[in-house]
């Protein structure tokens, strides 16, 4: 339970940031069927069942895929797990370097379609950083890549004693995919139905980040695909908005 919450926790901040602070801006003007509030509190709620869906299939699923959040399980019990951040420290910054560089390189090529959509998406800062930084990886990597890691391990005929580096690819390439997809919805509230490039352009953009993510995660741990999420956030922002 402690662990549940250590982390369920963690993720509320984006949560509220989204819901109750980005969502009414975004849908600013916008004719709605029931007042902002009634909007706010469903996406609330429902973004808070699915973060608390995702840390349980971590907590049950990660450990048998050889997958950790070294610094958050501890800290669930004890103060010793500060040590254990330190080692993800400088991955979990190369990774957010490159996350940022890739971002602002990536704008550059964006679909014409898409420029209206850039325009209206501005979401603050602090909404990135913590629903994209910490929700967001708490929901793909350490929900969603456990469950497919160990999947992928339990479906292997004569699978051996943990999952190999082949099963462990197909989860991070699947989760990726995932994560790419799951912006689709966002866009097409605010831009309307999206062609084809716009598309691709949305789901392979958010999909390379996401292998990255997923490598950090696998290699360093959950935290560390943490702050290249939000470190690649905090710096793009300036240059992409």
């Amino acid at each position: 339970m402690k662990r549940f919450l250590t982390l369920w926790t963690a993720g509320l901040p984006g949560i509220i940031a989204i819901s109750w602070f980005a969502l009414p801006a975004l849908m600013a003007g916008r004719p709605l069927p029931v007042p902002m509030w009634v909007v706010s509190t469903a996406s609330a709620v429902q973004s808070m069942l699915l973060l608390a869906l995702a840390v349980y299939g971590g907590i049950r699923f990660a450990p048998k895929a050889g997958l950790q959040a070294p610094f958050l399980m501890p800290l669930a019990g004890s103060l010793r797990g500060v040590d254990t951040l330190r080692p993800q420290l400088v991955p979990g910054i190369l990774g957010g370097l490159f996350g940022a560089a890739f971002l602002w390189i990536f704008s550059r090529f964006a679909p014409e379609p898409l420029a209206q959509l850039q325009g209206q998406a501005e979401l603050p800062l602090a909404a990135r950083v913590l629903y994209g930084g910490i929700t967001e990886e708490i929901l793909m990597r350490w929900g969603l890549m456990s469950f497919l890691v160990w999947l992928f391990w339990r479906l292997t005929p004569g699978r051996s004693d943990r999952p190999s580096p082949v099963q462990l690819w197909l989860a991070i390439a699947a989760s990726a995919l995932a994560f790419g997809v799951m912006h689709l919805p966002a866009a097409t509230s605010i831009a309307g139905p999206l062609g084809l490039a716009p598309t691709l352009y949305i789901v392979a953009g958010n999909a390379v980040f996401g292998l990255v993510a997923g490598v950090l995660y696998w290699r360093r741990g959950l935290e560390s695909a943490i702050v290249a999420h939000m470190l690649a956030h905090a710096l793009s922002y300036p240059m992409v908005g």
